[in-house]
């Protein structure tokens, strides 16, 4: 395992976030799954905590005021110099802003987004908290995917305001592009046509590391979640994808080159 990096070039994925309708039941599910231990976050925006593991931050949850019904699912967060000018990006290029830019405490500041497909993300500009402080163990993100219709034209729109340089999969059946920052990737598009889910959309999706993606996925439904794709051999190791027991969809992974 490795610690992250300091500070993170705009553009990269820095931070997960979660906000669910009951934080406490949540809390159980993934201290149980991935061996999270929890502590007080900012609260600007309700009650929220940050995943520990071995005293490292990893992941955010957070509490929807209970007259708010919105999807449950985690938020990407990319990494911004200057989030205000960020937003204005967003906009310019077709997206839409929908909280923010704000502070978030001492922390950092924040916006929260959605691409022209309408995929949520987040802007994450960095003070006291860098964002996920630990990489490589079991139960860190790993890896984060915009699963969308098609590939071409988001693409062009998290170029312009993130600066990315992309690598296409030349494939007649296989829509895929990993968007690289500085010759290093750090995330990807996957266009999959018809089979996005019509209950999500086009949608981030996070991966976390696990020790064994079979027996995670076992762990998942005995905790009351629910498995969306069974474990498989993926290019990235073997994946599964799943959901919490809110219904917030995650893949866990596992790869021995790591």
């Amino acid at each position: 395992m490795t610690e992250a990096a300091a500070p993170r070039t705009p553009g990269t994925p820095c931070w997960v976030s979660l906000i669910v309708h009951g934080l406490s039941a949540t809390q159980d599910f993934y201290a149980d799954l991935f061996g999270w231990e929890f502590v007080p976050g900012p609260d600007q925006l309700g009650p929220y905590v940050r995943a520990l593991i071995d005293g490292k931050v990893v992941a955010g949850i957070g509490q929807l005021p209970p007259e708010r019904h919105l999807p449950v699912a985690w938020t990407t967060y990319l990494a911004s110099d200057d989030v205000d000018l960020t937003a204005e990006t967003i906009r310019s290029c077709g997206g839409t802003v929908a909280v923010g830019p704000l502070d978030a405490g001492e922390a950092g500041r924040l916006a929260i987004a959605s691409d022209p497909s309408g995929a949520v993300f987040g802007v994450w500009q960095a003070a006291a908290h860098i964002g996920t402080a630990l990489a490589g163990a079991p139960g860190t993100p790993v890896w984060n995917e915009l699963v969308t219709r098609e590939t071409a034209t988001v693409c062009k729109f998290y170029q312009t305001v993130f600066g990315y340089e992309a690598e296409a999969v030349v494939s007649a059946d296989f829509d895929y592009q990993t968007l690289h920052l500085a010759g290093r990737p750090v995330a990807s598009l996957h266009g999959v046509g018809h089979a996005l889910p019509r209950d999500r959309g086009p949608h981030w999706m996070t991966y976390f590391e696990v020790a064994d993606t079979d027996e995670a996925a076992r762990r998942v439904v005995e905790l009351g979640g629910y498995i969306l794709q069974p474990p498989r051999e993926g290019s990235s190791g073997r994946v599964a994808t799943v959901a919490d027991p809110e219904g917030a969809a995650f893949t866990i992974v596992h790869s021995d080159a790591r």
